[in-house]
């Protein structure tokens, strides 16, 4: 019950998260899925979060908790000497979540989790990575400059089609909403409010960040013209023959 979305351009990273956790007839429930960290001038840190939303939130608090008494506790997320090592240990957190917990149904899949992480410490460039309930990670590169966890399938095709590492970072907040008004549209179980946040690169600060709501003017415009652009562009496709075709058939 989730579609989240980390993108890499050379301008920076933006990120878009649902908040819808429950979908049911008379269920319905919202929560946030992203979380950001920053010492400005120094790093910025976007995480993303799909899965089990125990162990997500049990997986985001203990990272916070270090944080919040590092002297004391394992080594603070604000305190790694770069972004992967910044991956490995919220990789290790979330295992030792899952791990941790008690009785044989601590491997199972409804107990798993996954984050995108995204951000950048002074020294080194922005990067992005996928981790996964084992806790193990794989990073954003030129010939996969995006990652999406949770309900993708619908969202993928458009970004494939117009992701192009040269973009503006409001354009790619364009992109998004369109890969997210295609998955609404599609899954019940992925729903606004969307919140979005922007990282401008070599900023070490928080960009835009912002939520938005269906009664979003922007958000609007978007859906209803990527709709209407879609029946034009299928209206403007040559029909369909059967007798061409046939004749195609037979003569191959």
């Amino acid at each position: 019950m989730t579609y989240c979305v980390g993108l890499l351009v050379d301008s920076g990273l933006v990120f878009m998260s649902d908040t819808r956790t429950n979908a049911g007839i008379d269920n319905i429930s919202t929560v946030l899925k992203m979380k950001t960290w920053e010492v400005p001038g120094e790093r910025f840190l976007c995480l993303l979060s799909a899965g089990n939303l125990a162990t997500t939130q049990a997986t985001i608090s203990l990272l916070d908790e270090r944080t919040l008494a590092p002297s004391e506790r394992e080594p603070a997320i604000l305190t790694q000497p770069s972004m992967f090592q910044t991956a490995k240990l919220i990789g290790e957190t979330l295992r030792e979540v899952i791990t941790g917990s008690s009785g044989p149904q601590c491997a199972s899949p409804m107990f798993s989790g996954s984050f995108i992480l995204g951000g950048q410490i002074k020294g080194t460039p922005p990067r992005l990575f996928n981790i996964y309930s084992e806790g193990n990670f794989v990073e954003a590169g030129e010939d996969n400059p995006f990652f999406q966890i949770g309900e993708h399938k619908y969202g993928r095709p458009i970004i494939i089609r117009t992701y192009e590492r040269t973009m503006s970072l409001p354009e790619c907040a364009k992109l998004l909403m369109v890969s997210f008004d295609s998955t609404l549209r599609s899954n019940l179980s992925v729903g606004l409010p969307l919140d979005l946040q922007f990282y401008e690169r070599d900023s070490f600060a928080s960009g835009l960040r912002t939520r938005i709501t269906d009664k979003d003017p922007y958000y609007k415009t978007v859906s209803e013209g990527w709709s209407d652009a879609l029946k034009t562009a299928f209206d403007a496709l040559p029909d369909f023959v059967p007798e061409a075709w046939a004749e195609h058939t037979e003569a191959a």
